[in-house]
């Protein structure tokens, strides 16, 4: 089985996916330098068109997924007149173990906090 990457983005005070949020995917090195691999957008459906890592590029390490979402949940009344959002980008580092798995990163977000887990 060929492992891969995937995530999804969805509005949790909105009960819908979250589109056109731009997240950035990084490798972690050993002093926890960090090298960025992509930068993609949520669709329509709160996800991204293809895996952010696939086959030979699941490389075991530590990686982080940094998901800017300040500008999509300004877009709301009640935030849009707020300085300075209370979530701007929300960062999510975890571990990659293994080429063969499938490892998927979901953000379920609000203007008050998010959540993730490991999916499916």
């Amino acid at each position: 089985m060929e492992g891969k990457l995937t995530t999804h983005v969805l509005d949790l005070s909105k009960g819908l996916p979250a589109k056109e949020i731009k997240i950035d995917l990084w490798r972690l090195g050993d002093q926890e330098e960090r090298s960025l691999i992509k930068t993609v957008f949520t669709n329509g459906d709160g996800r991204v068109d293809s895996p952010l890592l696939r086959g030979e590029e699941m490389n075991p390490g530590e990686y982080e997924l940094v998901f800017h979402v300040g500008e999509y949940l300004s877009q709301e009344p009640l935030n849009a007149a707020a300085k300075l959002p209370f979530l701007n980008k929300v960062p999510i580092r975890f571990g990659i173990g293994s080429k063969e798995e499938h490892y998927h990163v979901p953000l379920l977000v609000a203007p008050g906090g998010y959540s993730t887990y490991r999916g499916s």
